[in-house]
């Protein structure tokens, strides 16, 4: 006869090895819960995550205290503080250094198609990785070069993260990634025009006035002030072809200035009638675009969590010039558009 007692045992151990096979191969270990914990911290933070919000005060009080630092440094009536700017200043860089090595460390969630190492040199060589060591290493080891030290000035451009997630500068940010290849090239055509001035002016002008026009580079201040519109007057031609070209000249700078300006502008007008077609497809929602930058909280998440963390319903996504309607299995990543609406309907 079976013992009662040994039979409850029996079905509890079959219980327990059942519960170890059906649980999960992949369940996420305490470090990487930690690490994606840790991601989420120090993006920029949605209102309901309180310790991401106050990571982000904690950044945004550190950049300002670190430029307002370099700013003290320059005036000799502080002479007697610099020792207390020293600390402070080294304060600040070693919470530049944690941020820095947090990054690196959950650097797979930032861009979820590549693998943790492949990820973290990846954000390292990226535009925002770069200067954020360029703002650190000035401080260890190029403190000697001015124009290094510099460089932490970029940090003050982090405060725009803080804006909300889908705001007009965003707007501006999309109509710039946009119109990159056009502003390139405008670009180019004003270093041609620059080049071609400077030339023609330093051979007009030479032999008149070899102490303003020494060499080509002094034609190229001159070209640059003046294709520019801003005409400084320290030097000017005095011969009367000189005159002719400098006219001649001064007239292409309007044009210069305009070619990017309309640039611009045909951008925000194209993105506008964008927004108002896609409004008179989907009816009278009010369309909203969103552009996802390394800070973004947003990052590896799919339209459903999306929705979760902030109301914000993905109607369309840009990536590398196409469009697509997002599933599920879609995951946020760097310099993706989101279009979409805020549903306020109650749940």
């Amino acid at each position: 006869m079976t013992n009662p007692s040994n039979k409850t045992q029996n079905n509890a151990n079959s219980n327990t090895r059942a519960e170890k096979t059906s649980r999960p191969n992949n369940s996420p270990s305490a470090q990487t819960s930690l690490r994606h914990r840790i991601f989420d911290i120090i993006q920029i933070g949605i209102e309901t995550d309180t310790i991401s919000r106050v990571f982000d005060i904690l950044i945004v009080v550190t950049i300002l205290l670190n430029i307002t630092i370099l700013f003290l440094e320059t005036f000799d009536e502080f002479a007697a503080l610099m020792p207390v700017f020293h600390a402070v200043e080294i304060v600040t860089i070693l919470i530049f250094i944690a941020e820095y090595i947090l990054r690196i460390w959950t650097a797979d969630y930032l861009f979820p198609s590549e693998s943790r190492w492949k990820a973290a040199w990846h954000f390292i060589i990226s535009f925002d990785g770069i200067i954020e060591l360029l703002t650190i290493l000035p401080f260890y080891y190029l403190s000697g070069f001015v124009a290094f030290r510099m460089l932490r000035v970029v940090r003050i451009f982090h405060l725009f993260r803080i804006n909300a997630h889908y705001d007009s500068f965003n707007v501006i940010r999309a109509v710039l990634y946009k119109k990159k290849n056009q502003l390139l090239s405008s670009v180019f055509i004003i270093f041609v025009l620059m080049m071609a001035s400077s030339l023609c002016m330093y051979s007009a002008e030479h032999e008149a006035q070899p102490e303003a026009f020494r060499n080509v580079f002094s034609g190229i201040w001159w070209s640059v002030s003046t294709l520019l519109t801003v005409g400084y007057g320290d030097i000017y031609p005095v011969t009367v072809l000189g005159r002719i070209m400098a006219i001649c000249i001064a007239f292409l700078g309007v044009g210069v200035v305009a070619i990017p300006t309309g640039i611009i502008s045909a951008g925000f007008v194209e993105q506008y009638t964008d927004m108002q077609s896609s409004s008179d497809t989907l009816g009278n929602i009010n369309l909203q675009t969103v552009v996802l930058d390394i800070d973004s909280s947003w990052l590896n998440k799919s339209p459903s969590e999306i929705k979760s963390l902030s109301d914000f319903v993905t109607v369309m996504v840009r990536r590398d010039g196409s469009n697509f309607v997002p599933t599920n299995s879609y995951r946020a990543s760097v310099s993706d558009i989101l279009i979409g609406f805020t549903d306020n309907t109650p749940q």
